[in-house]
């Protein structure tokens, strides 16, 4: 969650491409012409005093960085993916010059996904089942059963890919089942079970999974068809229904899957046969681990079972994410935030020293553009800020959350315009973040054509001006 809050926070690497106020997809000849510009603003020898030549130099290397870096293909696509760290780690000069930014691309999720696996077993190994059974029949209402499994499988028939025919399956086993708590006369007993051949259709798409299967064996065969829908939220809910044949009688069961952590998923299914009544299995994955809760309510189907077996877990999942989950995961994520603040103070304020230096640097170059702006009635920003607006207009409460950036932004000026892409604005020469991890955005006030114009644009949002849509009239 650390990493992520600190992504999310913008102290994880510097944006290139706001620094030099480009497009992502911003060509050679765009990222040559803004370097040029930065270049001739911050270079060294045109400052005499000392620690303006000081400052001048270490914003001129970001610079230069920069363009480096967004002018190589292969440099640029790794940046892209890994941000300023990825360029920093060992390995990359041996990979092949001529793949292509696509593949590289597809290298990284590759090993990215590897990791992720990696580090999920670390956490959960070994691979646990716990099942824990109830039932209202019989004087011992609760059991718990360890299940020793031995089997031989044989696999046969072919696999096409997503939607088709899985393969068939043999298998014999055996087993062992003992009751940790039973009665004094129930004794250790084995299962014998044979699996002649199992096989199933299965057409997966991003929206549903359907599946048609047969399973030919002893005690067991049966015909099952099911179906899955998938909901594209972000906790990737998933609701199915499933009709079951065979021997031991007919099942049918529908239920509801939700993910509540990035490791974990509940889910729910009601089973209801004939002869074996009512019963709800509700199951707890994290990682690979499972816990299993199957709960038997009835031997005969009667409506009520089945009204209290579909809502009551819903219910209490509602009341529990609402009060319960919701709460606790806004609560870390705050507490997460407040302590990443804490933690990346120093290099905050490392920002905003280079910004300060930043803006005195601009200060001849702004007052160039100015003259050369109000001799022919062009673009003059007379006001800028940037940070986070508040609805009460307290102008001391807004002034602690915003910036002046009236220089920097006078200073992007050419021809009478002002372009800003969609990077956060962060990044920008002359600009810093001076409210981490909250929500941004630039107010502008400026002159064109002897009128005055004003405009609210968020961080991330392009922005052109002058436009007459942001033109108001002298009273305002």
């Amino acid at each position: 969650m650390a990493a992520a809050l600190e992504n999310e926070l913008g102290l994880d690497n510097e944006d290139y491409y706001s620094l030099l106020n480009v497009r992502r997809e911003a060509t050679q000849d765009e990222l040559k012409s803004s370097y040029r510009r930065l270049c001739m603003l911050y270079h060294p020898d045109k400052h005499r005093d000392p620690e303006l030549k000081r400052q001048a130099e270490q914003l001129f290397t970001y610079v230069h960085q920069a363009y480096e870096v967004l002018s190589d293909p292969q440099s640029r696509a790794i940046y892209d993916i890994f941000g300023k760290k990825g360029l920093e780690v060992e390995g990359w000069e041996v990979v092949e010059r001529k793949r292509t930014p696509a593949e590289i691309r597809e290298e990284y999720e590759r090993l990215q996904r590897e990791r992720d696996e990696r580090r999920l077993q670390q956490r959960t190994n070994p691979k646990q089942n716990y099942f824990v059974w109830s039932s209202k029949r019989g004087r011992y209402p609760l059991r718990h059963e360890i299940h020793q499994l031995c089997a031989v499988d044989r696999r046969i028939g072919f696999h096409r890919g997503r939607s088709g025919v899985q393969p068939g399956v043999v298998t014999c086993g055996c087993r062992k089942k003992t009751h940790l708590l039973t009665s004094p006369l129930s004794q250790p007993h084995c299962v014998f079970n044979c699996t002649l051949m199992t096989t199933s259709i299965v057409r997966d798409t991003k929206t549903s999974h359907f599946t048609l299967a047969l399973q030919l064996g002893v005690p067991h065969s049966y015909l099952m068809m099911s179906y899955q829908y998938k909901f594209q939220d972000e906790d990737q809910t998933k609701v199915k229904g499933s009709i079951k044949t065979g021997f031991f009688g007919t099942l049918v069961e529908y239920g509801a899957e939700r993910k509540i952590s990035r490791h974990s998923v509940v889910a729910a299914t009601v089973s209801i046969g004939v002869p074996q009544g009512v019963s709800l299995k509700i199951r707890l994955n994290r990682a690979s681990q499972t816990y299993l809760f199957p709960i038997h309510l009835t031997d005969q189907i009667l409506p009520s079972a089945v009204f209290y077996a579909t809502v009551g877990p819903l219910a209490i999942y509602l009341a529990v994410q609402k009060l319960i989950i919701m709460p606790y995961v806004r609560a870390q994520k705050e507490q997460e935030l407040e302590k990443q603040k804490e933690v990346s103070a120093s290099e905050i304020a490392r920002r905003k020293q280079e910004a300060e230096a930043a803006v005195l640097l601009m200060q001849e170059s702004v007052k160039r553009i100015i003259d050369a702006e109000e001799s022919k009635m062009g673009l003059i920003i007379l006001n800028a800020w940037y940070g986070k607006f508040v609805s009460d207009n307290s102008q001391k409460h807004e002034s602690a959350k915003v910036i002046d950036v009236t220089v920097p932004l006078q200073c992007l000026v050419k021809d009478s315009k002002l372009i800003l892409t969609e990077a956060s604005k962060a990044g920008l020469p002359g600009f810093y973040d001076p409210c981490v991890g909250e929500e941004k955005s630039l107010k502008l006030l400026y002159q064109f054509r002897g009128a005055m114009h004003q405009v609210l644009s968020g961080d991330t949002e392009p922005l052109k001006i002058p436009k007459q849509c942001h033109r108001i009239d002298s009273e305002a």
